[in-house]
């Protein structure tokens, strides 16, 4: 087995630091003695065969099952290590088999009809309250973050995110909003609150349409917004605008037609929509069967290829098109930090491997945006071709106008004994 591990990691590994121990073994190095030192020690041979009989899968398990310790850095500095050898994500030759399969079934395993789109959904999104209490913004914002400047906090990237859709969507007073995938309700509320907006909210989730149900009556605004339990396949009404953030991904790839023809329907013909996904910018391919078994089961990261023909088969334009890089990767290196700071927290909720396998899941993923072509699009769609301006100076003109809407909500500061 050391054969094996000396064989492929000299091969795999161009730059870096890494050095690798089998039990009580000697340890082999790997790299160019660049950057953070990495140290893993693994517990077996055992383990460490497990793990080149699929890497995606078991590396993961491993870390997650105390196969193998870290003596030197951390699961992120392990990943960034790993996935910045093998940009846009190709993946390494000892995994292509698996790899391969994996595409040639991904049909099926995102065969997510309604039953199985609401477990998939409650395997994910209901777990304990308290747990996404640890790690996300006082909003609940559970989807990139849209960093304006390098500096600007969690909470602020957050309400820009929900500033820069609102802008998009050009919401007048009044008008009826449909958001898909509505989550914790915290974008709805912005839609009601700064665009008095008539919201409507459809989510899977037990746990986020109870909380959401109850923010939106302790903010006053239950005449503005409805949440409802129903998958958006169930719904026949129509929309002035509609919104879906961070809910594509949990769609599947052989239902993207059924997705842009209900949109369609469901959209006024003066209307606009905004869709905020999760992408791939290296093409189609599979879901990282990690991920697929322990976070988002039935979930895929489309590319734009695949998205865009089942819009114009949906007889809908797309107006704009944005694409956001290393927002997401700033966004999940904030949730990875805010989540190992309260790890104890986590662990007394559920275990020391829980804890294991979300610190991993949040640096995978956050490597995954830094190194290998992840990224995020907002694609704006309308059914008219003069439903939006002809420049995109509007954008920053309606973001202006509801920054002057937001500080007019903050309370005046007070003086001591006032």
């Amino acid at each position: 087995m050391e054969r094996l591990l000396r064989i492929a990691l000299t091969r795999f590994m161009r730059t870096g630091n890494l050095r690798v121990s089998v039990g009580d073994g000697k340890p082999l190095e790997f790299g160019d003695g660049s950057g953070t030192p990495v140290a893993m020690r693994f517990a077996s041979a055992r383990a460490l065969a497990r793990i080149f009989l699929n890497p995606e899968l078991r590396l993961g398990e491993a870390y997650m099952n105390g196969g193998f310790v870290l003596e030197a850095g951390t699961i992120a500095d392990l990943l960034a290590l790993l996935m910045s050898q093998t940009p846009h994500y190709k993946v390494p030759y000892f995994a292509r088999p698996q790899a391969m399969l994996r595409f040639g079934r991904r049909r099926i395993d995102q065969f997510n009809n309604r039953t199985r789109a609401r477990q998939n959904v409650a395997h994910h999104y209901d777990l304990d309250a308290r747990l996404y209490s640890l790690f996300l913004d006082a909003d609940r914002q559970y989807s990139c973050a849209y960093f304006e400047n390098p500096d600007q906090t969690l909470d602020d990237a957050q309400l820009a995110k929900k500033r820069h859709l609102a802008a998009k969507l050009l919401i007048e007073d009044g008008q009826r909003v449909l958001d898909i995938g509505s989550g914790w309700g915290g974008l709805a509320l912005y839609l009601a609150d700064y665009c008095g907006a008539k919201v409507t909210g459809v989510t899977l989730s037990q746990e986020q349409f109870k909380l959401a149900q109850g923010r939106a009556a302790e903010a006053g605004l239950s005449n503005s917004i409805e949440f409802r339990l129903q998958d958006y396949r169930d719904l026949n009404e129509r929309f002035d605008r509609i919104v879906s953030v961070g809910m594509f991904e949990h769609v599947g790839v052989g239902h993207y037609h059924t997705f842009f023809d209900q949109c369609a329907k469901l959209l006024s013909d003066d209307g606009i929509m905004v869709l905020h996904s999760i992408g791939r910018s290296e093409g189609p391919n599979a879901t990282n069967p990690w991920i697929d078994k322990y976070i988002f089961p039935g979930g895929y990261i489309p590319a734009l290829s695949e998205v865009l023909p089942a819009i114009e088969r949906a007889g809908l334009i797309v107006s704009d098109v944005e694409i956001l890089r290393l927002h997401y990767a700033e966004t999940l290196k904030a949730w990875r930090e805010r989540f190992m700071a309260r790890a104890d927290e986590a662990r007394r909720l559920y275990d020391d491997r829980f804890v294991r396998m979300w610190e991993f899941y949040l640096a995978a993923s956050e490597m995954a945006f830094r190194h290998q072509g992840m990224m995020v699009f907002q694609i704006q769609l309308a059914k008219r071709v003069d439903a939006v301006p002809i420049t995109r100076n509007y954008i920053e003109r309606e973001e202006q106008r509801l920054r002057g809407r937001e500080r007019m909500r903050v309370p005046p500061l007070q003086l001591a004994g006032e």
